[in-house]
This record gives C-alpha cells, sequence and structure tokens, in this order.
C-alpha cells in the first residue's frame, strides 16, 4: 500500500504546479489539478451526451491525462520546442510496482496517441477546459485571449467538442448565474 499512498502524494502536486501557458497570455491562472478537474468534467458531460462511448474509460482518461506533469512539470507550445520531457519514463517510473500500473499506462498513451473514440473525445475535452477559461477571460474585457482562441478551437477534432465550443462562444460566463438572479429577484418583487 506504500506505493499507492506515494502515488496520491505525487498525484497531489498536481495541486501546486501551475499551467505555464498563462504566463505568455498575460492573464489568468491554473494549476494542473484545477485544468484536470475541468477537464474531467467536460467528458463526463461529453460520456451524457455521445452514445456507444466508454464512459469509465474516457472519464478516467480525463482524470490523468496530465499525471506525467508532477515529474515533468507544464510544458507549454513554446517550451517543447526547446525542451523535451520523457513522459513515458515518467509514467514508468511513477507505475512501477503499482497492480494497476499497466492500466493507468494504457490510459495514458492512449491518450497520447489520440486515435481511439475516447482519446479523441479526452483531447478535446482538454481544448475546451482552455477555451472555457479563455472566453471567461474574454468575458470580463481582456482582449487578448480571444486571439488564442481561434488557434486553440482549431485543435478540435469531434463534432461533439466542435458543437459544444460553438454553444461555449454563444454564452456569456454569467449567464446561469444572472439568469438564476433575476429569476429569484421576479419573485421576490
Amino acid at each position: 500500500m506504500k506505493n499507492i499512498a506515494d502515488l496520491l502524494f505525487e498525484a497531489k502536486i498536481l495541486k501546486e504546479i501551475p499551467r505555464s501557458g498563462f504566463h505568455f497570455l498575460g492573464k489568468g491562472k491554473e494549476s494542473v489539478a484545477e485544468h484536470s478537474f475541468m477537464v474531467t468534467f467536460i467528458a463526463y458531460m461529453m460520456s451524457e451526451t455521445i452514445p456507444d462511448v466508454d464512459a469509465s474509460r474516457l472519464i478516467t482518461m480525463c482524470l490523468v491525462h496530465d499525471f506525467p506533469e508532477a515529474r515533468t512539470g507544464d510544458l507549454n507550445y513554446v517550451q517543447k520546442k526547446y525542451v523535451t520531457a520523457d513522459e513515458n519514463q515518467a509514467v514508468k517510473d511513477a507505475i512501477e510496482d503499482l497492480p494497476f500500473g499497466p492500466s493507468l499506462a494504457d490510459l495514458i498513451g492512449d491518450f497520447k496517441e489520440g486515435e481511439s473514440l475516447e482519446a479523441r473525445l479526452a483531447r478535446d475535452a482538454d481544448q475546451l477546459a482552455l477555451c472555457l477559461e479563455l472566453k471567461s477571460l474574454m468575458d470580463m474585457g481582456f482582449k487578448p485571449s480571444g486571439k488564442w482562441l481561434s488557434s486553440v478551437s482549431n485543435r478540435l477534432r469531434t463534432e461533439a467538442g466542435k458543437k459544444l465550443y460553438e454553444s461555449i462562444m454563444k454564452t456569456n460566463r454569467d449567464a446561469w448565474w444572472l439568469k438564476n438572479y433575476v429569476d429569484e429577484l421576479n419573485k421576490i418583487c
């Protein structure tokens, strides 16, 4: 059980590792763990609306897709031009002696290859999580995030991902809250 406890502490470090791309944007911040939560939540929504998807595999894949970053850190596109992280070795070292290690490695490998339906959806969920961050910043008046949205949206590969992106872009970040606020205000008045 100690090796499982070690893995849990390793995963916990993702709460402390910042996503590095926001430095280039000039605004916004989130940890790798915060990002992984949003990706996983998006995947859950996708799994509820897309027939024939292995929901458990999709959701779990999203939960662990950035796990190697506990050892490698979060490298953005600029950094990846100059630095190569050995994520395969990071995963291999992390899962050594774990009874479910091969399963964890398989999920991360499938995500990286991006061939299965679940992997394509997971990769879209990964991009959509960034789109939500960028759209939120744009709705709050930070215009530079709009420049990034088109390049992020171009990475979407599934129809479900593209449709969700369109919906995100048509929705203000606070619409859900304002709707509830206005409804409650109208009841009081």
